[in-house]
């Protein structure tokens, strides 16, 4: 099959669940014999490269602002496909998915595919008029592609009673963690193993960062609280969450980090937290269960879904609440030790990428066979 794939801001993928979410997915395909084209925005990709393992990149302009950034580049994409033979265009993020009209206009044979990903208009970052664009693309999403992907049941059973239509749960998946030592981290951070707890997340209000601060500052111990990621847009939060721990030593902001780093600061936390207002289904969540890291997490329903009973919760919005959670839990090592096994073998059996590239070319299938 020739597959394009539209709404992210490119590959390799940086920051953003929905980009780590294309990468993975669009290589599998790749790795399978498909030709897949990734559409990449030049503020995120380096636009002279290409290829990427196995991907054809295409560059295309966008207005870099925070409101004009992933519409303008997707309606470019959309004519960028008038000049490709492709079987099936797949849309990702409910932002982007308000263009699927134009692409029904352009191409009216081939089959649309759209993943819905998340509530984008919960975001504390938007404003009324953002907010309408991206229920209208919701709507659009829901209503006009051939195929609706929802990474979440809850998203799922949403979408379903919402807009009376079906919806297939294929969620986010994450590759097997492998256990590394902390070298990068201690030369940085001297952290090392069990030192510290880490949350892992762009710095943007609806991930809750300000509440495993105010958490945290009540706890009376020598563990650190590390904060992984860069804000998005939103410099005023970032500021505030600096001042927030600006009298805490123990809190240390390390910005956006990959590869080997992250891979370390995965590895070696007592403790995994996720504080998050809402979520679609946290990529960073399944990483840190995939290596065998205990996880405490608010109790929206994503975050439910994706621990069971395995992983911890504590009640969402509530500071307290995770402070005494903490407290529990820095206090019972023996009984985090023995959950481990079972958090990674929950992440292999459930979020796997090869089921779920599988599901995903079926549904391709599907939509094409109809379209015919």
């Amino acid at each position: 099959m020739r597959i394009a794939i539209i709404g992210q801001k490119g590959i390799p993928a940086v920051s953003g669940g929905v980009e780590t979410h294309v990468e993975e997915l669009a290589a599998q395909m790749a790795d399978r014999g498909h030709e897949v084209i990734v559409y990449t925005r030049p503020n995120y990709t380096d636009k002279s490269l290409k290829m990427y393992r196995g991907v054809h990149l295409v560059s295309l302009p966008s207005i870099p602002t925070k409101h004009l950034d992933a519409i303008s580049h997707t309606v470019l994409a959309c004519f960028d496909l008038l000049r490709r033979r492709v079987d099936v265009v797949h849309f990702h993020s409910i932002g982007p998915s308000i263009m699927i009209w134009l692409v029904k206009i352009l191409k009216p044979r081939i089959p649309v595919v759209a993943t819905f990903h998340t509530l984008c208009y919960l975001h504390k970052k938007w404003g009324s008029f953002a907010r309408f664009s991206l229920k209208l693309g919701e709507k659009t999403c829901c209503k006009l592609a051939d195929r609706v992907i929802t990474i979440s049941e809850g998203l799922q059973t949403y979408a379903e009673a919402s807009y009376k239509r079906k919806a297939n749960y294929i969620p986010n998946g994450v590759n097997t963690g492998i256990a590394q030592a902390a070298n990068i981290i201690d030369e940085k951070w001297s952290l090392s193993k069990d030192s510290y707890i880490v949350m892992v997340s762009r710095l943007i209000q609806h991930k809750g960062i300000h509440y495993a601060i105010q958490a945290f500052k009540k706890l009376n111990t020598d563990k650190k609280l590390v904060i992984v990621g860069d804000g998005f847009f939103t410099d005023s939060y970032v500021e505030e969450l600096r001042a927030m721990a600006a009298e805490d030593d123990r809190i240390i902001f390390t910005g956006r980090q990959s590869g080997q780093a992250l891979a370390e600061l995965y590895s070696n936390a007592y403790l995994f937290i996720q504080p998050s207002e809402s979520e679609g289904l946290s990529i960073s969540l399944l990483e840190a269960m995939s290596y065998g890291t205990n996880v405490l997490v608010s109790d929206i329903p994503e975050n439910k879904e994706a621990v069971l009973d395995i992983g911890y919760t504590f009640s969402n919005k509530d500071a307290n609440d995770l402070t005494e959670k903490l407290k529990y839990l820095l206090d019972n090592k023996e009984e985090l030790n023995a959950r481990s096994a079972y958090l990674i073998k929950h992440v292999n059996e459930n979020y796997n990428w090869n089921k779920i590239t599988t599901d995903v070319l079926n549904l391709y299938e599907e939509a094409i066979a109809e379209k015919k």
